[in-house]
This record gives C-alpha cells, sequence and structure tokens, in this order.
C-alpha cells in the first residue's frame, strides 16, 4: 500500500502545475538526436559520410570559379596571384571560421539554416507573432532554454526590446523569409551552374558540338535529376561518399599536377599583399571581379543547412582534412596552369587535365554536380518544410522520403516549381558567366543574413560579450557586403534573377502568414468561455450521440467559435468530445511521450477535454488512425493521473489524527482510482463506437473598409492559395468519410 502511495504522490507532484495541461508535458525521454557526441570513431564516419552530403555544392565549384573571375581574360600575370588569394583567405574566413568554427555551434538541436536560427531565436524571446507559447513548451526535453537571470543584464535587456518591438519582430521575420527565398533561389540555380559547367567539358572532345547542344544535354539531366527527386537521397544513402572522395582525390591529384608542371611558385598567393597589388593595380575591375571569387564559397549555407545528422566536429574534421585541402590544391593547380596559357580562363578546369584522366574526370564531374544539386535541393526542402510547420508558408504536401531518417523529405508542388525555373535559367542564359551573377547574389545575401541573426544569438542565447559580438559583425558583414556590393553591380547581368524570384515567394509568404495570424487573434478574441459551453450541452435540443469526436482547431487556448456554429447546425455532441490543437514547436522534434498536454473542460460527468498536440518541424504527422489511438492512450492517461492529483490533495477538515485522515484518504483514493478506471472504460467504449473528425471550414475576407491592399492580399492572394494548395484534413491526413465540416466566415 505504501508503494501504491508513492506512486500516486510521483504523480500528483507531477501534475502540481499551474494546471492539468501539466500532465504529460514533464516526461522527458532523454532522447538523443543521431550523431550527437560519440566516440571519435563515430565522429570519423560521420566524417566520411558528410563529405557526400554536405560538400557536393562547394566541392565543384573549380568547375566555374575562374571562369567567373575573369569573363573579359587575364590582363596582367600578377593578378592570378590577387586572385588565387583572394579565393584562400575567402574559403578561410567565410566557410571555415565563420561557419564550420562558429556558426554550425548555433545549431538548433542538430538543424540548421535560417528558420533554425529564427526558431533558437524564438524560443529565447517571444517574437512570433502568433500568440500561441504555452509555459508548458519549455518542458519539453528538447527545448533547452535557460531564462537570462539578474546577472546577465544584456540577454534580459535584448529580450525584453525584442518582444516590445513589432518592428524588430517584423524585421528578424522578413530576413527570415527573404533568406529562406534566397535559398531557394539558390536551389534553383545550383543545378544550373554545376551541370552546365561539368557538361560544357565535353567540347575538349567533341569541338563540333556548339553551345545550345551543350545547353540542351543539360536540360536533360536537369530533368532526370527533377524526375527521381520522389526517390529521396535514402534509395541512393551514403553511397554520395564515395563518389565525392573520388572527386576530391581527383582535383587535389590534378592541382598538384599542374603546381609540379607548369608554376609552383603561385603559392606566393598565401601573402595577402598581393590582395592588396590586385586591387591597386586593377582598381574597380578588382572590385568587380569579387563577384567571381565568392562562387568558391557556394553551397556554404548548405552546408549549415544540411548539418541534419553529423555532429559538428565531425563537420569540422571533414572541411579542414578532406574539402579544404582538395579545393584549395585544385585552385593552385588551376592558377598555375593560367600562369601559362591565360587564354584558356573561359574552360580553366577541363583544360588543365591531363589527356589520360579527361574521360574519368568528366564522368565523375557530371556525378559530382548532381549529387551537389541534390544536397541543395535536400537544403531547400528541409528547410522549407520548417517554415510550412511553424505557419509561414502555404499548405503543400511533405513527403517523407527516408523511414530511418527525418530530415530527409520532398515537396512535390516546390520540386515541379524549381525543377521548371532551373531549367528555364538554363535554356535562357546559355553560359555559366551569366548564371554565376545571379548565383552569387544569392550565396552572399543568405551569408549576410545569418550574420545578422548570429549577432542576436550571440548577445541572446549565448551571451557572448559585446566587444566579441561587435567583433565578429564588424569583420563578417563588412567582407559580405564588399562581395554584395560587387555582384550588385552585375545587376543588369543576370544578377536580377534572384531578386525577382526572392521577391515573389516573400510576397506570397508574407501574404499567408498576415492572413494566417489575423485568423489566429480573430479566433482568440471569440474564443467561448467554459460557462458557455455548460450551456451549450444544457440545451433542450441537443443530445450526446455515441463516438469519439475530434475537433481540430488552431487555437491553444479556449474553445474555437466554430463549435456553437457546428452544434446550431446539427443539436449534437459526441459522448467524448475533444478539442484538438496541432502546435509546432520552435526545435526540430518533440518526443513522442511529450506529444500531449490535456486540459478537461467543465464538470466530469460532460467528457469534454482539450488537447494540444505537439510537433517539432522536422516531425512528420502520423496517419489517422494512429494518431486517434495515440491520442485516446494518452488521454486515458491523463484521466488516471488526473485521479490520483486529486486523491493526494491535503484534506481540509482540519483534523490532526494521523489515523483518521489515513483512513480518509484510503477512500478518496479509491473512490477517485474507481472513477478514473470507470471513465477509461467509457472512452475505449465510444472509441470502438467511432471516432469522428470535425473541422471548421473558414472563409476569410476583408472586413468592409479594408484598404486596396489589404483586400488584395486577404482576398485574392490568400484565397487563391487556400484554393490552390492543400486542404486541412489532407494535411493532417484525415479521410472524407470520418470528416465533418462546418463552413463558418471571418471577416478580419
Amino acid at each position: 500500500m505504501a508503494t501504491e502511495g508513492e506512486t500516486l504522490a510521483a504523480a500528483a507532484e507531477r501534475l502540481k502545475r499551474h494546471d492539468s495541461l501539466y500532465g504529460d508535458a514533464e516526461k522527458v525521454s532523454g532522447e538523443k538526436r543521431h550523431g550527437s557526441g560519440g566516440s571519435w570513431a563515430r565522429t570519423l564516419q560521420l566524417a566520411f559520410q558528410s563529405i557526400g552530403v554536405v560538400y557536393g555544392d562547394i566541392g565543384t565549384s573549380p568547375l566555374y570559379v575562374y571562369s567567373s573571375t575573369f569573363p573579359a581574360g587575364i590582363r596582367h600575370p600578377d593578378d592570378l596571384l590577387g586572385v588565387l588569394s583572394l579565393i584562400l583567405y575567402t574559403l578561410i574566413l567565410i566557410p571555415m571560421l565563420k561557419y564550420v568554427f562558429i556558426v554550425l555551434h548555433a545549431n538548433d538541436n542538430g538543424d540548421g539554416g535560417t528558420f533554425a536560427l529564427y526558431s533558437l531565436i524564438s524560443r529565447y524571446a517571444k517574437i512570433r507573432m502568433i500568440p500561441n507559447q504555452q509555459a508548458e513548451d519549455a518542458t519539453v526535453s528538447n527545448y533547452s532554454i535557460e531564462a537570462p537571470s539578474s546577472p546577465l543584464r544584456r540577454a534580459q535587456w535584448l529580450k525584453e526590446r525584442l518582444e516590445s518591438s513589432n518592428a524588430a519582430k517584423i524585421a528578424l521575420f522578413t530576413i527570415t523569409i527573404l533568406g529562406t527565398s534566397m535559398v531557394m533561389g539558390d536551389g534553383t540555380l545550383t543545378p544550373a551552374i554545376s551541370v552546365l559547367s561539368a557538361v560544357s567539358g565535353i567540347r575538349e572532345k567533341a569541338p563540333n558540338l556548339t553551345q545550345s547542344q551543350v545547353v540542351w544535354i543539360s536540360v536533360a539531366i536537369l530533368i532526370l535529376l527533377f524526375s527521381v527527386q520522389r526517390f529521396g537521397t535514402d534509395k541512393v544513402g551514403y553511397s554520395f561518399a564515395p563518389i565525392i572522395s573520388v572527386w576530391f582525390l581527383l582535383i587535389a591529384g590534378i592541382g598538384m599536377y599542374n603546381l609540379a608542371a607548369h608554376d609552383a611558385t603561385i603559392l606566393k598567393a598565401f601573402n595577402p599583399m598581393y590582395i592588396v597589388d590586385y586591387f591597386r593595380r586593377n582598381g574597380k575591375e578588382a572590385w568587380v571581379s569579387l563577384g567571381g571569387v565568392i562562387l568558391c564559397s557556394t553551397g556554404t549555407e548548405a552546408m549549415f543547412a544540411d548539418l541534419g545528422h553529423f555532429n559538428i566536429r565531425a563537420i569540422q574534421l571533414s572541411f579542414t582534412c578532406i574539402l579544404f585541402p582538395s579545393v584549395a590544391l585544385c585552385y593552385m593547380g588551376q592558377a598555375a596552369y593560367l600562369r601559362k596559357f591565360p587564354e584558356n580562363v573561359g574552360d580553366t578546369f577541363y583544360k588543365s587535365i591531363p589527356a589520360p584522366l579527361f574521360w574519368p574526370v568528366f564522368v565523375v564531374a557530371i556525378v559530382a554536380a548532381i549529387i551537389a544539386s541534390q544536397a541543395m535541393l535536400s537544403g531547400a526542402f528541409a528547410i522549407l518544410s520548417k517554415a510550412l510547420s511553424l505557419g509561414c508558408f502555404p499548405r503543400v504536401e511533405v513527403v517523407h522520403t527516408s523511414s530511418k531518417y527525418e530530415g530527409q523529405v520532398y515537396i512535390p508542388e516546390v520540386n515541379f516549381l524549381i525543377g521548371a525555373a532551373s531549367v528555364a535559367v538554363t535554356l535562357a542564359f546559355q553560359t555559366t558567366a551569366h548564371i554565376g551573377n545571379a548565383y552569387g547574389i544569392c550565396v552572399v545575401t543568405v551569408f549576410s543574413i545569418t550574420t545578422h541573426l548570429m549577432a542576436v544569438v550571440m548577445l541572446l542565447v549565448w551571451r557572448t560579450h559585446p566587444a566579441l559580438v561587435a567583433a565578429f559583425y564588424a569583420a563578417f558583414a563588412l567582407a559580405e557586403f564588399l562581395y554584395l556590393s560587387s555582384i550588385l553591380s552585375k545587376f543588369v547581368e543576370g544578377g536580377y534573377l534572384p531578386f525577382c524570384f526572392a521577391l515573389v515567394l516573400m510576397a506570397l509568404m508574407a501574404a499567408w502568414h498576415y492572413v494566417h495570424v489575423r485568423r489566429y487573434w480573430y479566433e482568440l478574441e471569440r474564443a467561448v468561455p467554459a460557462a458557455e459551453l455548460a450551456a451549450v450541452l444544457a440545451r433542450r435540443d441537443v443530445r450526446r450521440v455515441p463516438g469519439v469526436g475530434l475537433l481540430y482547431s488552431e487555437l491553444v487556448q479556449g474553445i474555437p467559435p466554430v463549435f456553437p456554429r457546428l452544434v446550431d447546425k446539427i443539436p449534437s455532441v459526441h459522448a467524448v468530445l475533444v478539442f484538438v490543437s496541432v502546435k509546432h514547436l520552435p526545435i526540430p522534434r518533440v518526443a513522442p511521450p511529450e506529444r500531449f498536454i490535456f486540459r478537461r473542460v467543465g464538470p466530469a460527468g460532460h467528457r469534454v477535454f482539450r488537447c494540444v498536440a505537439r510537433y517539432g518541424y522536422t516531425d512528420p504527422l502520423e496517419g489517422h488512425r494512429e494518431f486517434a489511438a495515440f491520442l485516446l492512450g494518452r488521454l486515458k492517461v491523463f484521466v488516471q493521473e488526473e485521479a490520483a492529483f486529486a486523491a493526494c490533495r491535503p484534506s481540509d477538515d482540519g483534523d490532526n489524527n494521523d489515523n483518521a485522515n489515513s483512513a480518509v484518504r484510503d477512500a478518496r483514493r479509491a473512490q477517485a482510482m474507481a472513477a478514473a478506471e470507470e471513465e477509461q472504460r467509457f472512452i475505449d467504449a465510444e472509441a470502438e463506437r467511432g471516432v469522428v473528425y470535425l473541422m471548421g471550414e473558414a472563409t476569410v475576407t476583408a472586413a468592409a473598409g479594408s484598404s486596396v491592399v489589404k483586400r488584395v492580399v486577404v482576398n485574392n492572394v490568400y484565397g487563391f492559395l487556400r484554393k490552390n494548395l492543400r486542404e486541412g484534413h489532407k494535411a493532417l491526413s484525415i479521410p472524407k468519410d470520418q470528416m465533418l465540416k462546418v463552413g463558418i466566415t471571418y471577416e478580419i
């Protein structure tokens, strides 16, 4: 009996919070994500695997950097020393120093990218514009938040400023969706420039091929690439790593050969004074050439976004020991070759290959370009799925292509649009030089956005000294501004493309998010009080029907306004009614034991509950049967724990007789547990009679007197997206024959 009492007391202690929603929130699984910690053997294995998944894009940049940097040819032999020095120190400064050794530490429980940084910030400051944050969220094991304490006044001061300023919230959201839009642009341009530059090498052995024919060959490969996206990278798995490893061995070996065969004095480029000489000699032309130099770091942001299943130490090892030496040797070898043959700068990579190695290198280059495109697309899909789960992107179908790795997703509609755009860019621009102008803007803009978000993370989350944050911001923001200003000089030569692409995507994301937020506030302001619920259930014309009803709503507080309308139209309520809100937390994953939190609505006899189902932004939604079974199972656990809490409350009669109190407690415990068991049997019996899914079909329109812009955004843009993209029940995998929809109009 003592053991049972201790168990009940422990359950009561777990429930002793602000309200009964804490029933499941305290259960910490201790779940570790793939690739976190581990032995050196495991780290080395992950480092090898990361070669194929992470470095395809940055590893294939030697295919087009020199041709993009010297579009008009090499004017002075020492210009090669200046450009090579710029390439080497750009690789050291941005991908290595900034990303590998600083930014990767700002991952969100292993996930990277602009939305991961935004969600990390939103856990420490309430910057999201939907007011659905709950105190219970911070008890999830992956949330990992420590509130700023009094000695840490800077973090507290910044937190208060961010939470009290709508302008700051809008600014952070805007640069986040701009970064996402640019990554999507990157996903469009990476396949185009990588495949086109790799295929162009065939003209070395088939000079009769025209550029137009090369373009059409590239288009055929691109169509094949986007057609197989539905199968996911898991079908190819880590066979990418050996292929990219062979690629790195080949380019490093060819680089060493060219150094030995042509001009080893190119190693003088490690002296940064050659950069100063290069700018002094060429002036504005040197500044313009920075737009080509920065292409050596393409794929760096994808390295952060694809962090996924690799720990930081594995990425640091593979970058510093494999990627950097290989691409550095390749760039040095190309520079050595160009010292003798400067006229070949338009196709440096293939012309510098020794004749016996041409065909093996050509084949591996094509495969490496496809892998680079695959890695970038996987990163783009992953970032977009995060945006979707946080309410920042219209509903689209997200297919999880791997049962083993949850981060691998495929979005059919987005894949089609990116594929069509990539093919169109290839056909329109024809050459890598023009595509490179657009590509560079995407790359540097995302770099700059990451720098700004990182400054906030360093101050708010890491609580770094302001002097160090200022040094970080000044160094990287200045360097990225120089690169961005250079690329913008080529705006009319292709640079306009990513801005147009980003503008359209940002407008769609902003319109969707704006209406999403306004709709939530509309429902929140019109939420039904608990007292009114009792009045509705007490109406003579309302009867309780057999079965379990799950009424879906986005509200995590109160009863949604669609409920009274449902009862007016169909005067019946299911024997067990649960108001369900599916909520995505700003973390990658929520452990299944922590999925649901419950609250009872009204007296126990009403059998009405409120449930919040919490997911991370990489968690897939279960099928409707699995979801309902899991929810009802946890509901029964909640009923039992609620009874345990009630049984262990101290007596209010003031009797100090221990024996009497013990007898009262035992009687109350037995009564409470008997009632809980009866209610659990009742839930099981009603579940066997069937589960019905209820949902409000809301039509959102602009209120009378709204401005023209608001009417266009709400009535036209948002309305078009809702009609042409996924409906709510499809996103939640609810079958039509078990669903009941109720129409309602919201004027916002």
